[in-house]
């Protein structure tokens, strides 16, 4: 009687060759092809990509309490620091690791656009990005200059913001769609006329001074603001006025109010 255990011979009387059961076959092919399985809580830890670390700099905290939720609500952007002004952004910048700094344009004691000058100097790989209700051109090419690399109005954030934070950390531009065009046309169109902008001729010392004049302050409180004499101040402000050509406190508002430096 035949063994059932062994296989049947062959007409040639060896053993007829083995088939591997589908099961074999499975866990032969697995150990070599298959990848790990995924978990039930989906990707790892150590495989997901970094978040982009924002500091956000608003001086209206119910602003910045709703870009806040635009921002954390994407798994990829992270708001690492907050800033009431331009100053304290510079402080959060020194002590926080951040990829990209949002910022409004209009804040007290330094601007979006001082600040953005300043985190530029201080953080060269740190992106920026201005967010502001002003549709203006003079803004956005001040904006540009002073560092940044997209400009997004506050009445569309919901719809922008996000596509423009990740625009910055591949290294694009990002305008807010319909200015994109005219403003170009117009930059261009004053290059080719060989127009000159004031833009250099104020030292920042002078800018930190005039929109602090601007701001109602006086040599007083302007000297210790910036921790330099009275005297200062005052040389400062006779500098301001010549150079600009202006009279008085007055005009020398009205010339901050259409550098960008202050509101009107």
């Amino acid at each position: 009687m035949s063994d059932p255990s062994l296989p049947e011979p062959s007409a040639s009387g060896r053993p007829a060759a083995t088939t591997p059961t589908a099961s074999a076959a499975s866990a032969n092919s697995a150990s070599v092809t298959s990848a790990p399985a995924a978990s039930a809580y989906g990707p790892s830890q150590a495989s997901a990509p970094a978040k982009i670390r924002i500091l956000l700099a608003d001086d209206h905290a119910l602003v910045r309490r709703g870009v806040r939720l635009i921002l954390d609500r994407e798994p990829d952007l992270e708001v690492v620091a907050e800033a009431g002004d331009g100053a304290e952004a510079i402080e959060m910048a020194r002590t926080h690791e951040a990829d990209l700094a949002v910022l409004d344009i209009a804040m007290p004691r330094l601007t979006g656009l001082q600040a953005a000058r300043e985190l530029a100097a201080l953080k060269p790989g740190l992106r920026i990005l201005m967010l502001t209700m002003h549709d203006n051109e003079q803004y956005l090419f001040q904006a540009l200059k002073s560092g940044a690399c997209g400009y997004v109005l506050k009445s569309v954030a919901d719809r922008d913001l996000v596509a423009a934070c990740r625009a910055a950390m591949r290294d694009e531009p990002f305008l807010y769609p319909g200015a994109v065009t005219a403003l170009i046309r117009n930059y261009l169109d004053r290059v080719r006329h060989g127009e000159e902008t004031s833009d250099h001729i104020l030292t920042p010392r002078e800018e930190e001074v005039l929109k602090l004049v601007a701001e109602g302050h006086s040599s007083k409180e302007i000297a210790e603001i910036l921790f330099i004499s009275i005297k200062t101040v005052q040389r400062h402000r006779a500098n301001l006025l010549q150079k600009l050509g202006l009279r008085d406190r007055l005009e020398l508002t009205r010339y901050a109010i259409r550098a960008g430096l202050i509101e009107p």
